[in-house]
């Protein structure tokens, strides 16, 4: 319990520090290469379906999967996102899905 407490006051000198101006933003590490076609796979969707559901072109999808192209920093940390937690992608991209499933 004591070290919750101690990582969630560190948080907080954390977040005091950075709106104070002592610190600076934070340096996000993501990775240099995302395997699109494995999150895919894994997620079961086609590429056409993939690329609906998370707003990529099909071609850049293609592209990606066919190693022709390499998605830019803001596409890896999405396809980080949508690796990690896909149901919470596609709730906050689809909230009208949700909304049908709950009927």
């Amino acid at each position: 319990m004591a070290t919750i407490f101690k990582d969630l006051m560190s948080g907080l000198d954390e977040v005091d520090a950075f709106l104070s101006g002592k610190k600076a933003g934070y340096k996000v590490n993501l990775p240099a290469q995302v395997d699109v076609k494995h999150i895919r796979k894994r997620l079961k969707m086609t590429q056409s379906t993939f690329s609906s559901t998370f707003g990529f072109s099909l071609d850049a999808v293609k592209h990606w999967e066919g190693g022709r192209r390499t998605p830019e920093s803001s596409a890896r940390a999405f396809l980080t996102v949508i690796a990690k937690n896909p149901s919470a992608v596609i709730a906050a991209l689809h909230p009208q899905l949700r909304q049908l499933n709950s009927k």
